[in-house]
């Protein structure tokens, strides 16, 4: 009974696959149908554009070239008048203008916008080289003061330490002397 309910069951599963498979080849064949229908509609067309192809009908083009001539011929008639005409002489002006005659907002939008903010930094570039260079001269003027003092320092340092009490005495009382005078002037 087993057996009967395996074959049973085996006939069953076999009848479904082969619904299905006849189903999809149904479809596939449907598919397939339609397009052998699409390559003949193309085959066709392709044959009735291979037939225009080989029987070329002329194009017929009209230009209207009346009015293209009216301007040449103007255009022409004009140059051989200028080329007669006595050339005019070339007038060179130079002006400073304050007060322009055309787009006087972007002419003072640059002289005001640009110009000035050139003439601001090269003011500004100017002061700060004097600057440096007063700065610079004042170094210079100090540096070489110190070394004057400095040769003095130790030129009295020397003549007061390696010689003898009466000239140590002799160099305080003219030590003294200057400072004394320098109070006078102040």
């Amino acid at each position: 009974m087993s057996q009967g309910k395996n074959n049973l069951f085996e006939n069953e599963v076999l009848k479904m696959l082969l619904e299905e498979f006849t189903g999809e080849q149904q479809t596939n064949n449907k598919t397939l149908d339609d397009l052998v229908k699409s390559v003949n509609q193309l085959t066709g067309k392709v044959s009735q554009m291979e037939e225009k192809l080989a029987k070329p009908e002329p194009v017929q083009v009209t230009i209207n070239i009346e009015a293209v001539q009216k301007i040449v011929k103007e255009g022409i008639t004009t140059m051989k008048l200028l080329s007669a005409a006595k050339p005019r002489p070339l007038v060179r002006k130079f002006r400073v203008l304050l007060f322009p005659e055309r787009d006087a907002r972007l002419f003072y939008k640059i002289v005001f916008g640009r110009w000035f903010l050139m003439l601001v930094i090269l003011f500004g570039l100017s002061c700060l080289y004097r600057f440096g260079i007063h700065w610079n001269d004042n170094r210079r003027i100090v540096r070489i003061e110190q070394l004057e003092n400095d040769r003095i320092r130790k030129s009295w340092d020397y003549l007061y330490f390696q010689k003898g009490k009466d000239i140590r005495s002799l160099m305080d009382k003219a030590y003294s002397h200057v400072g004394e005078e320098n109070k006078e002037k102040d």
